[in-house]
């Protein structure tokens, strides 16, 4: 369920190794990478699963061109519940113990779109 609030700097981008957008934003404005996979640099930023890498990309893009990123539009727990997903299809696998929550018991706010 959908709490109103959208994901804030504390929030994690990188639920594999608990990366918050608050340390790749400072990442990229200290370290300055020259492309956007340096962010793994970031405490493995998008190295578990890879679910996080188009937002990562985002942030380093928001970096050279400004602009708003997805994650400013998401609910953490739409982002949560996106990338469980994602893993259920297959695509991506997580370190031991950054396995996704179960959602199957909980209302999607997306199931009338």
């Amino acid at each position: 369920m959908n709490s109103g609030s959208l994901m804030d700097l504390d929030d994690h981008v990188c639920l594999c190794f608990r990366v918050s957008r608050r340390k790749l934003e400072n990442y990229v404005r200290l370290y300055q990478p020259k492309v956007p996979s340096q962010l793994s640099e970031c405490g493995g930023a998008g190295t578990g699963c890879g679910w996080c890498v188009p937002f990562l990309k985002q942030i380093f893009n928001r970096a050279v061109k400004g602009g708003v990123i997805e994650l400013e539009m998401l609910a953490p727990e739409d982002y949560e519940r996106r990338r469980a997903g994602y893993i259920r299809e297959g695509k991506g696998t997580p370190p031991p113990g950054a396995e996704p929550r179960d959602f199957d018991d909980l209302p999607n706010d997306n199931s009338s779109a």
